[in-house]
């Protein structure tokens, strides 16, 4: 108890949890930014370039997501060994998951450069297409390394509560990714006009030099060592597989959607991506307080202070929903200038319902969002995967049950994606209030004690 007196957590909870999730906020939507702008670059190249830069980016998406346990694993691990005051363990666990991460980037070097070619075929790609987006797949794998690495690095300066070095980093990699980008896509003085190649080498020197700074800066707090255990390796590939199933349903998830709202004709497909965009550019924001969730969670857990943890998780609840509220009236207000700007004509239609039913679930969907971060605070990864297993069991067998050419079917989508979030947030808050399962919080905590501190 004596090592979360000092907090300031626990003096001004409401501020610190705030001045923790504004960085964190700003580190997370920098990149979605730099790819919007990338591809308005590329699109002026005209529409095969920026055809073969999305096959690139979908099909390298894909193998990068499967190593966001670094990330995540070690925020945990880091924050609660701070929390028991054992900083060597925590150092350990950061010179391990760097070491797996450089290792996992350098084997995802050595599989996909050979197999780019197929790779871009199966994503739908031929001729002269499949042959650009090889190129670019090509020189921009050989930043996966550098990805990985930044990705732990960021886990375990966030599990140091250190939310703002991650907010520089990313701020000046995706600023520099810019830069260079303008530079060698079009080329200028002495760089040649690389096009769709010089996006990729753009996004591999910007992304080195970003991991560079971030496992420095977390050098100085967690110096590196080789001491660490074979256990904390297993550790952390258990972590990963409950994060690999749990991440690949969610995305299966989504990916129905996508596929139901295609089938249903191209108004559908394309009122379906405009919604799914401002809802993913949404997920960000609450996301921002699931990962402070997570490492505050995480701090006073390995300090065995659970009157702190439940107020963490108390807190982080309102501070979403109202998110998710203020959200829901941006929507609504926001709804002519979407339809205007993002949605046909044609689709404007069947948009505007599917979008107020969007708008109605955000504070839902910031509670799904926040109690995700608590539950990796606790380490409670299986419960994860389980619960997101089991809503998009649930809500997924409606997607496909939705018929072609249905005049509804952007509503049933979304009434399942409703029901998909609904799931998950009351599966996260239960597991907290009242505790079922083998849940790892303490079974009757007093929240009124939360509103008198």
């Amino acid at each position: 108890m004596n090592n979360t007196v000092e907090h300031d957590f626990v003096r001004r909870p409401h501020v610190t949890f705030l001045t923790l999730s504004i960085p964190v906020l700003f580190s997370l939507i920098a990149e979605p930014l730099t790819g919007l702008i990338d591809t308005g670059f590329v699109a002026s190249l005209g529409s095969e370039p920026l055809a073969a830069l999305g096959v690139g980016t979908s099909a390298l998406s894909i193998f990068f997501w499967i190593f966001n346990f670094l990330g995540v694993g070690t925020q945990t691990e880091v924050a609660q060994a701070v929390g028991r005051d054992q900083h060597k363990q925590a150092a350990r666990m950061n010179s391990l998951a760097l070491a797996i991460a450089l290792v996992l980037g350098i084997a995802t070097v050595i599989i996909i450069y050979p197999f780019s070619a197929p790779l871009a075929r199966m994503m739908g790609a031929d001729g002269s297409l499949q042959s650009t987006a090889v190129e670019y797949m090509q020189i921009r794998i050989f930043g996966g390394p550098a990805v990985l690495l930044t990705m732990t690095a960021f886990g375990a300066l966030r599990g140091l509560q250190d939310m703002r070095t991650p907010m520089w980093v990313a701020t000046f990699v995706n600023a520099l990714n810019i830069g260079l980008d303008y530079v060698l896509i079009f080329g200028w003085a002495i760089f040649p006009e690389m096009g769709v190649a010089g996006a990729a080498l753009a996004s591999t020197i910007a992304q080195w030099i970003g991991a560079i700074w971030a496992v420095a800066a977390v050098a100085r707090h967690l110096p590196l060592t080789t001491t660490f255990s074979l256990s904390d390796a297993k550790r952390l590939f258990i972590i990963g597989g409950d994060m690999f199933v749990r991440t690949g349903s969610l995305i299966l998830f989504l990916m129905l959607g996508t596929r139901v709202a295609t089938l249903n004709g191209t108004a559908t497909g394309a009122a379906h991506q405009a919604i799914r965009q401002v809802w993913i550019f949404f997920v960000f924001i609450l996301e921002a307080y699931a990962v402070t969730g997570q490492s505050l969670v995480g701090f006073f857990v390995g300090a065995h202070d659970w009157k702190q943890a439940y107020k963490v998780a108390w807190l982080g609840c309102i501070w979403s929903a109202g998110t998710g509220l203020v959200l829901t009236l941006v929507m609504w207000v926001g709804q002519p200038f979407i339809a205007q700007w993002f949605v046909p004509a044609e689709a404007v239609a069947i948009f505007a319902t599917a979008w107020f039913l969007v708008a109605l679930i955000q504070p839902l969907n910031g509670i799904a969002f926040i109690t995700d971060g608590i539950h990796w605070g606790t380490g409670d990864y299986s419960y994860l995967r389980n619960e997101m297993l089991t809503a998009t069991l649930i809500a997924g067998s409606w997607l496909f049950l939705i018929p072609e050419n249905s005049s509804n079917a952007l509503l049933q989508i979304w009434a399942a994606t409703m029901l998909w979030i609904t799931i998950r947030s009351l599966l996260g808050v239960i597991r907290v209030w009242p505790g079922i399962g083998q849940t790892p919080w303490p079974k009757e905590p007093q929240i009124s004690t939360f509103k008198q501190s």
